[in-house]
């Protein structure tokens, strides 16, 4: 399984997993369909009004088309969907930046014309060997752009409700019941961080815990710092499902 590990512009370093070749091809398979129906659509409709006379003009725009609908397909569907296209949505892939921003126009313009070297002009053997061989699942359109390909389903995923045994809690009295005013997704990301702690008990991991915590005690106005930081951030685990259940 590959990751890679993505500083937020809360400087909280999440790691989420890398979407992996198979992934990829599926999305586009599904988001080249889709295209190639509305192509098609479009050209028996300039052609049910008379708009196409004679074979040149039919053929211009069959070989243009495909390429300007591809690229505008893959620009206008990142951008107003959170960096998915169809296809991506269906499978459970976006596409980030590795900085932590979020992708701006001009990354995704790249990223979807560099398709027209990773895909077209190679049938997609430069995209694929690319994504199979570089160490963050790149082809050169996410080099391009810095950007690549997670996933949002990891094969780690969890839910609060996995957590603790809601029963073993009837008799806890929450220590921060400010906790309560943050968000399941919030509450995700200290698990989460939590277990990559647990499991690599490193220099960076340890930083994101420190800027974790202080992250949630200027959300919930908690002055004191605590002396155990682990055991701070497992009692807000505590206290959110015991006020929120």
């Amino acid at each position: 399984m590959d990751t890679i590990d993505i500083r937020t512009t809360q400087n909280v370093i999440i790691e989420y997993e890398l979407a992996v070749l198979r992934e990829r091809f599926i999305a586009l398979l599904i988001d080249a369909i889709i295209i190639g129906i509305l192509v098609i659509a479009f050209i028996f409709f300039l052609a049910s009004f008379g708009l196409l006379n004679g074979d040149r003009y039919l053929s211009m725009i069959a070989s243009v088309m495909p390429l300007v609908s591809f690229i505008f397909y893959h620009i206008s569907m990142e951008i107003f969907s959170n960096g998915q296209s169809l296809g991506k949505k269906a499978v459970g892939i976006k596409v980030v930046r590795i900085d932590g921003q979020e992708p701006s126009l001009s990354d995704l313009l790249i990223r979807a014309t560099f398709h027209f070297i990773d895909t077209f002009l190679c049938l997609g053997i430069i995209g694929a060997m690319m994504i199979s061989s570089s160490s963050k699942n790149q082809r050169l359109g996410d080099m391009a752009g810095n950007t690549t390909v997670i996933k949002l389903r990891s094969s780690q995923q969890f839910r609060l409700s996995d957590i603790l045994t809601i029963n073993t809690l009837d008799e806890y009295e929450p220590q921060f019941p400010e906790v309560k005013n943050l968000t399941e997704k919030d509450m995700l990301l200290v698990k989460s961080t939590l277990m990559r702690y647990k499991n690599h008990p490193n220099q960076a991991h340890s930083t994101a815990i420190n800027q974790l915590v202080k992250r949630i005690m200027t959300l919930l106005d908690i002055k004191e710092i605590p002396a155990k930081k682990i055991d701070f951030l497992k009692t807000l685990i505590k206290d959110y499902i015991v006020l929120t259940r």
